[in-house]
């Protein structure tokens, strides 16, 4: 007699003995339950740790080239040597650098980031870049409530959109950002305020005064300074200077320097800049030295005689507005958007409730002209996800319970196995709470197909005991032995169906970290469902028919009675407790066994017509099944031959099915990106959104339009394309959505966006699972110019291909840029360095923020620059000054070339080298079949010599997956077999029941083909549970078979015999399964996307597994066991011999301790 066996036992016995002890073990782990489902947190996703960090370093005004030159590269270089980097990418375009360092799956992402700061904090960056950011790309750091304020008079004029941009920033974000949950509020859109201090640069030359000098005074005049302390006498004071801007007039009127030597200085000047102007022979500096000429002598007569020289002598001050980034709109209406981001930990349905809580609160507080609108609320999307999962699970228990009393046509047998469902389901929270997941999508739906397995063991074990009874044992008896004949098969089944999860920790890419907590529940709940089965289960078997509560042998416990009179007060509340508490324990059972009984003498006779139904069927299957084994056993070849060319098939079939890495989640909304030609200022890619919402606002299947034209609100580590050209349209579907009317509405906008053909067009859905295109194609090579033409022929083979959509390739278009090409001699000749004529170009073409001025509890930049005129064309550029605090003004084209050119939009690196990347959405095709296409388009029409393909995207990630998976599906297997063979204690059967495994693998892809549904992920994951389920069958089946030889039944009569007495308790628990998984394969509700294919899988798998273990396990048993009949009819005397001897010790020690 085993351990296992040993154990199991004394667990049934104890069970059966103490009952009132399980029952408050139990009820324990029930009301534990409920408390841990309350404490759980509730979010969309598991925490997706993605091996991912992204450097960040922004370059105001820094065109692409520079980007890559003087932050991209020296960052790469930095980070480059960075223990456990698998891949460096990086994305240079206008005032942003994007380094993206991908690590190796199970990396420790906090001790990376740790060593990436270390790295970065060597990297000289230039001095105008702002420090660089260190991000880490999640799907939960997406904003879950977002909000638009639009003005309901000011429509879209500037002091409206002044007004809300200043309450969004200055009110209602600092009101939301201290609620419970909240990381930040970021604020965009509207228009944000600014003081603008526009230099007359010809004022400035005529008193030969650089830019420079003006911000000094502004940084130097705008300060308050602690002097410290002063006493006298008994009183303490605190010494301040106190000189900050009060009023704009304030900056107006603030002393920049005083002018002495009256105009001939400024004259002097202007005639030196003329002769040097007519030394190049440049009319243009010649026309700037005449204007400069000009000024002096019209300002000679204010500025003279050692006169002082305010700010608004050479500048126009004014308050206006910052240069906008972003525009966007609601309804066609300009708006103000409040992202708001949530804690990591935090939980997201509690977040967003306690933020429309406040909200609600702050409702009188707003502004009456002012609308809030709630554009998109993730805790919505989550709320209906989980909704529809529970839906799901509830439906599947109750499909399990309704197919049980089909069988059993008992309703106390129902009720115990039933009992056994939520009882395992809500312990399972417990346990979660403990081991610190979340309730989520991926969790909730490993507890909807737990549904329907947690019955299986209970199915199980109560048929033994019903067997048992039949057999004329007692009800103690019955329940005892009954358990304890299938505890081993029970157990072993259960251990293997446990045992298939653990691979999925080995398991790297999105898959891993995706369904460790789907995982990890499943493996919870069935844990628990054993436990049930051997202990509550044969429990309660055992009170039916009023059996005793104590066993006869048992001398009756006498009670507790006090020594003292001081105890018995106390014994007497004691006694009285224990006996409300027995009372109000037992009158809830009694009340629920008669709400049971009362309900099933109503729905009784329906429900046993119902059965008789269903059974009829049944009978006649089990009848022509035991004429059809007998027959298989004389013919092994044919039913082998058979199950052989059906396996082959089979894995000829796979490649028809496609491939896909994860299917995407459908939501009420996608998303619109466009992008227009390098180039396009903010208010034309604005119109176009305009223009998209008017045709496109009253759209029957359209409930909401938001646009943004420009930078957004977001602050995740996804390097998505933003600048004035990109424009993008959320597009919330009416009545919750559908695919039908998001490919509807995509077409539409697409031909609506045909009289646009320099646009690119892009349609994704949010982003959950990957920030990656489907099909990305990266090209590499030796010369610049050959990727470039590379990355435009394979742009031009897939728009010729029906099956790409939104293609886009980042080599296509250029950027406009206006380049000075310095002349060094000419500038060394006249005494100026490039980088002094730069940093002159740059202060007043950009300009500089010299301060920030204070007003209210406002904080307003003061931005320095050259006035509109002198910066509005390329002509102005040329005849900008660059020494203005020199005797002898230059103008810039005396001393370099300015063109108007074009460079690249955005340069991609890989690796440290440049590469071309060309991407696109797929349409009617798989992942997989896309990714062969593109193969086959390169071999047919090369790209260059010299030119590297790599497939990248969701195709490396799947190719990835996939691999990790084959993996994880084998040593599953190999787990499943170690598990059997040390239960079975032979390395014989264990090999016999993984036969089931090629015939589930024939149910599901024919499952799969009959649903069009293409292996993905979460078709593996369906495989592997699948691995765990159908051997639980076999193992019924020859645990049987293996008792009755043991008993010295021979064999053929045995296989025949142990497969009668079975066939039962495996439809059963195969038919409970199956109905379990149904709600879940017929992808109702959010989020249903991710469930389906593993349910679909497992289902078929599941129907055609069972179908032909019942005919193929025998025959092969029958085949591969050749043991004589001699051998088990010994073994199994040899077991009844210990088991009498082991009970005969167990007697004596209890009669010595006696």
């Amino acid at each position: 007699m085993s351990h296992t066996s040993q154990a199991s036992s004394g667990l049934i016995e104890f069970a059966t003995r103490r009952r009132v002890t399980v029952a408050m073990v139990t009820l324990t782990f029930v009301i534990f339950g409920f408390i841990a489902l309350f404490n759980l947190k509730v979010n969309l996703l598991p925490d997706l740790s993605y091996p991912t960090l992204t450097v960040r370093t922004e370059y105001t005004g820094a065109a692409p080239t520079e980007i890559e030159t003087l932050i991209t590269e020296p960052v790469e270089e930095a980070v480059g040597v960075v223990k456990g980097l698998r891949k460096l990418k990086s994305v240079s375009r206008t005032g942003q650098s994007d380094v993206v360092l991908e690590f190796a799956w199970g990396t420790d992402m906090d001790q990376a980031s740790l060593e990436v700061r270390d790295k970065m904090e060597i990297v000289q960056l230039p001095l105008e870049a702002k420090k660089p950011l260190l991000l880490r790309f999640n799907p939960s750091t997406e904003p879950i409530l977002r909000l638009a304020l639009t003005s309901k008079t000011g429509g879209d004029s500037v002091r409206a959109l002044g007004a809300l941009r200043r309450y969004a920033e200055e009110d209602l974000k600092k009101k939301l950002e201290p609620v419970d949950g909240v990381a930040a509020v970021k604020v965009g859109g509207g228009l944000e305020d600014e003081i603008q201090v526009d230099i007359d640069q010809q004022k400035l030359a005529a008193i030969n005064l650089p830019i420079d000098t003006v911000i000094q005074r502004l940084q130097q005049e705008n300060i308050n300074i602690s002097g410290g302390r002063l006493e006298e006498g008994t009183q303490r004071y605190l010494v301040r200077t106190v000189n900050q801007f009060a009023t704009v007039d304030e900056i107006r009127d603030m002393l920049v320097t005083t002018q002495s030597a009256g105009g001939g200085a400024a004259a002097n000047a202007a005639a030196e800049m003329a002769r040097v102007a007519a030394a190049t022979g440049n009319a243009a500096a010649m026309a700037a030295a005449q204007s400069v000429q000009s000024a002096s002598s019209s300002n000679s007569s204010t500025i003279a005689g050692g006169m002082p020289v305010r700010l608004k002598d050479i500048a126009d001050i004014r308050q206006g507005h910052k240069e906008r980034e972003a525009i966007i709109r609601l309804a066609g209406k300009e708006a103000v958007e409040l992202a708001i981001y949530k804690e990591g930990d935090a939980n997201t349905v509690a977040s967003a409730d306690a933020i429309q809580a406040r909200l609600k609160e702050l409702k009188d507080q707003i502004p009456p002209d002012i609308e809030v609108t709630t554009i998109d609320d993730q805790s919505q999307f989550i709320r209906h996800a989980i909704s529809d999962v529970k839906l799901d699970a509830v439906i599947g228990g109750f499909l399990a319970v309704l197919i049980i009393f089909l069988f059993l046509r008992d309703g106390w047998s129902t009720f115990v196995i039933g009992l056994s469902l939520p009882v395992s389901i809500i312990a399972t929270f417990f346990f979660m709470d403990q081991l610190g997941l979340s309730l989520n999508v991926m969790s909730l739906g490993g507890l909807a197909l737990a549904t329907g397995l947690v019955v299986d063991d209970s199915i199980v074990v109560l048929e033994s005991i019903a067997k048992a009874r039949e057999r004329g044992l007692g009800i103690l008896d019955a329940a005892i032995q009954g358990t304890r004949e299938v505890s081993m098969a029970v157990v072993a089944s259960t251990l293997t169906t446990i045992a298939v999860f653990l691979p999925l920790v080995f398991v790297e890419g999105i898959a891993g970290q995706l369904f460790r907590d789907q995982a990890l529940t499943v493996a919870l709940a069935i844990a628990i469902s054993l436990v049930v089965a051997m202990t509550l289960i044969p429990m309660l078997s055992s009170l039916k028919g009023r059996a005793p509560l104590s066993f006869p042998e048992e001398a009756p416990h006498p009670k507790w009675q006090p020594n003292s009179r001081w105890l018995k007060p106390i014994a007497f509340v004691t006694h009285l407790i224990a006996a409300l508490l027995r009372w109000i324990f037992f009158g809830t059972a009694w009340l629920v066994v008669r709400a049971w009984r009362g309900t099933a003498a109503v729905v009784g006779p329906i429900m046993r017509k119902a059965s008789d139904l269903a059974m009829a069927p049944y009978n006649r299957a089990e009848s022509g099944y035991l004429k059809l084994l007998p027959a298989a056993l004389k013919r092994p070849w044919l039913v082998l031959g058979s199950a052989t060319i059906a396996f082959v098939l089979t894995l000829m079939v796979v490649p028809m099915l496609g491939a896909d890495l994860i299917p995407q989640l459908a939501q009420d909304r996608f998303e619109m990106t466009v992008k227009l030609p390098p180039g396009t200022p903010l208010r034309e890619t604005d119109e176009l959104v305009r223009e998209l919402q008017r045709q496109h606002d009253k759209d029957d299947g359209i409930s909401l339009l938001y646009g943004v034209s420009g930078s957004g609100t977001r602050l995740d580590a996804n390097p998505t394309e933003s600048g004035e050209n990109i424009g993008k349209l959320t597009v919330v579907m009416a009545n919750g959505g559908s695919k039908e009317i998001e490919a509807a509405e995509t077409e539409r906008l697409r031909e609506s966006m045909t009289g646009h053909p320099s646009a690119q067009v892009n349609f994704a859905r949010p982003e959950l699972f990957s920030f990656s295109t489907p099909l990305e194609i990266e090209l590499r090579g030796s010369e610049l110019a050959t990727i470039e033409r590379a990355g435009q022929q394979m742009a031009a083979m897939l728009r010729k291909s029906g099956h790409y959509a939104d293609v886009k390739s980042t080599v296509e278009q250029g950027f406009p840029e206006i380049q000075i090409r310095f002349d060094q001699e000419r500038a060394a000749s006249l005494g100026l360095t490039t980088r002094q004529i730069a940093d002159v170009v740059v202060k007043k073409v950009r300009g500089d923020v010299a301060t920030r001025y204070s007003f209210r509890d406002r904080k307003i930049d003061v931005l320095v620059r050259a006035q509109e005129s002198d910066r509005a064309s390329v002509e102005n550029i040329r005849r900008l000054i660059v020494n203005p605090g020199s005797s002898r003004p230059v103008t810039l084209d005396s001393v370099a070339d300015v063109v108007a050119t074009t460079g690249p939009s955005e340069i991609h690196r890989a690796d440290q080298v440049r590469v071309a990347i060309v991407s696109a959405n797929l349409r009617d095709i798989d992942l997989g079949g896309a990714v062969q296409e593109v193969q086959q388009m390169v071999e047919q029409q090369p790209l260059g010599a010299d030119v590297r393909m790599h497939i990248g995207g969701q195709g490396e990630e799947l190719k990835e997956s996939v691999k990790s998976l084959l993996f994880a599906f084998g040593l599953a297997v190999f787990l499943v077999y170690l598990v059997m063979a040390s239960q079975f204690e032979s390395l014989l059967h264990p090999f016999v029941i993984l036969f089931t495994i090629p015939l589930a693998l024939v149910g599901a892809v024919l499952a799969l083909l009959l649903t069009r549904s293409p292996v993905s992920v979460v078709v593996f994951i369906g495989l592997i549970l699948l691995v765990g389920l159908v051997v639980k069958n076999a193992i019924i089946l020859i645990d049987k078979v293996n008792q009755l030889r043991e008993d010295g039944i021979a064999k053929h009569e045995a296989l025949i015999e142990g497969a009668r007495s079975r066939l039962r308790p495996i439809i059963m628990t195969t038919t409970c399964t199956l109905f379990g998984f149904l709600p879940l394969a017929l992808a109702f509700g959010e989020g249903a996307e991710v469930r389906s294919p593993m349910a679909i899988t497992v289902i078929g798998g599941l129907l055609v597994s069972t179908l032909l273990t019942l005919v193929v396990i025998p025959v092969v048993y029958d085949r591969l066991d050749r043991r004589a009949d001699a051998y088990y009819r010994e073994r199994g005397l040899r077991v009844r011999r210990e088991k009498a001897e082991t009970a005969a010790a167990i007697a004596g020690d209890a009669e010595a301790a006696g």
